[in-house]
């Protein structure tokens, strides 16, 4: 078993939260989990470590509750290893850990809601082509769940970070955090150009970590006609390690948009997003082509 040192700070959840998740392979594992690897070799494939390691940090990760380890093969039995509440509940922390690489570490310590085109955030954020939208559910407007990839041939997910019915909804300095402003007209962009959308095969959603309630507020306000979905818990952002900014304490997703086929797979990818309008554009044409 891997060396571990508890620390005796019994009061500090800090100190405890550390006894259970300080080890970064533990982090690691916790990160690949969210996005959908669940497998001991598709794990030890992604994350390079030994064989040795991983199932040590797996049998941590189980008997803290962070994974549970549930069977998908009898013969012979092979298990998959698959977050708990108390797992997905590391995931603002890995968010966070994001967010804060990407301002402190790649980037100049700024609060910006987008980047440069040459950024790694950028070329982080273009590495989903071609890869999958882990199968999860979130929050809708109306106070159901929605799978984010639609059963048609194309989804279209723009990603937000934050539009409100009123003025005095938005955090205060909003309009000068570079990249934020613009989300009302993205959303009735893509709503007056809907029935293109449509035409072409594509199921339209916006994605913001805005509450249900907050989302419904302003669709009903703008007329919106296609879902916008909550990913308040982050469990989207973290599964494509999306970029993040934080605002009035709330982690915000940076504009960006990825366009989806039916079987989940990444088509294309748009970020930064500079010219609104573009993108939507560039969006559409994407799914023309595809189609």
């Amino acid at each position: 078993m891997a060396q571990r040192t508890h620390l005796g700070d019994a009061d500090c959840a800090i100190a405890q939260a550390l006894d259970v998740v300080g080890d970064w392979w533990t982090l690691l594992i916790v990160r690949d989990a969210a996005r959908g690897l669940h497998r001991f070799e598709e794990l030890q494939r992604e994350l390079g470590v030994s064989r040795k390691v991983l199932a040590e940090r797996l049998k941590l990760l189980v008997e803290a509750g962070v994974l549970a380890r549930e069977p998908y093969q009898e013969r012979p039995v092979r298990h998959e290893y698959r977050l708990t509440p108390r797992g997905r509940g590391l995931l603002p922390v890995l968010v966070a850990l994001q967010d804060w690489g990407d301002t402190w570490i790649l980037g100049e310590g700024e609060m910006t809601a987008t980047t440069d085109e040459a950024s790694r955030e950028a070329e982080r954020v273009h590495a989903l082509h071609g890869t999958r939208v882990p199968p999860l559910l979130l929050p809708d407007r109306f106070g159901g769940v929605a799978d984010p990839v639609a059963d048609t041939p194309f989804t279209v997910l723009y990603f937000f970070p934050g539009a409100y019915a009123r003025a005095e909804s938005y955090p205060p300095g909003w309009a000068g955090i570079p990249g934020a402003k613009g989300c009302t007209f993205e959303s009735c962009t893509y709503r007056d150009q809907l029935a293109e959308f449509t035409a072409a095969g594509a199921t339209v959603h916006g994605v913001s970590t805005q509450r249900p309630d907050e989302q419904r507020e302003f669709a009903e306000q703008e007329r919106l006609r296609f879902p916008l979905l909550s990913d308040a818990d982050l469990a989207l952002t973290a599964a494509l390690r999306l970029p993040t900014f934080r605002a009035a304490g709330v982690s915000r997703i940076k504009r960006l948009t990825l366009v989806v086929d039916r079987d989940r797979t990444v088509r294309e990818v748009v970020y930064p997003i500079r010219d609104i309008e573009a993108s939507v554009q560039t969006a559409l044409t994407a799914v023309r082509t595809a189609a």
